[in-house]
């Protein structure tokens, strides 16, 4: 029981540091040679937590040298364009100005409900009104308008407009204390202690989430049951 156990944890960490070293990514937007390594890697994971006579060694030598391929192949892709070309593909146009590109939909098995559902799913129920659609390598589609289908910016209209527009950042998240929030923003414990105590909490931990902007604007959400 405990051996499973150690072996359980150990073979999790390994995966998650691997996974970590391919970037943050959902499933649906991971490469080819990404989905195939995730999927390589959970099948080798598999077998030594299940099999106690497979030694453990036997089980991280392949998802560390999968992980090194993949982390090769990474660098590769990087510094060559063909390469890249050879193991992501390159990004297809389904739709070129306002035409269906019928030959490219065929190259890449991609049927006219699918792409009827990916324009939908981006708020397009009209095929005239789209310029460009293009499929990307991770899957998804990416839709162009023709300029007078889209939304008019205060640019187009020639309108000023201020620049209202800060990222928060966050001093406590579920009730614990962020210093380097607070460090960023120039703020101290004994500030926030003020700060909180004008608006009626006697201590972080009856705060769910408290921001602060480049404006110095603060939102504070306080648990349910804090006051």
């Amino acid at each position: 029981m405990v051996t499973a156990f150690v072996r359980t944890i150990l073979l999790y960490f390994i995966i998650m540091l691997g996974l970590r070293l391919m970037g943050k990514r959902q499933i649906g937007e991971l490469e080819p040679t990404e989905l195939v390594l995730t999927m390589l890697i959970s099948d080798l994971a598999a077998v030594p937590m299940q099999d106690f006579g497979i030694p453990l060694l036997n089980g991280v030598v392949p998802i560390v040298t999968l992980l090194a391929l993949s982390m090769l192949l990474s660098y590769g892709c990087m510094r060559s364009i063909r390469l890249r070309r050879l193991v992501c593909g390159s990004p297809t146009t389904l739709i070129k100005d306002g035409q269906l590109q019928q030959a490219a939909m065929r190259a890449n098995r991609f049927t006219l409900d699918e792409l009827i559902e990916a324009l939908r799913s981006q708020g397009v129920t009209d095929l005239t009104t789209v310029k460009y659609a293009i499929l990307e390598t991770d899957g998804q589609l990416s839709v162009l308008l023709y300029p007078a289908e889209q939304p008019a910016t205060p640019k187009q209209l020639g309108r000023a407009v201020k620049d209202d527009l800060f990222l928060p950042q966050v001093l406590i998240n579920d009730g614990r204390v962020l210093d380097g929030g607070l460090a960023y923003r120039g703020l101290t414990r004994g500030w926030l202690t003020q700060e909180l105590s004008s608006r009626g909490y006697r201590s972080p931990s009856e705060v769910l989430l408290l921001t602060i902007d480049d404006a110095g604007k603060i939102l504070c959400i306080g648990k349910e049951g804090a006051k």
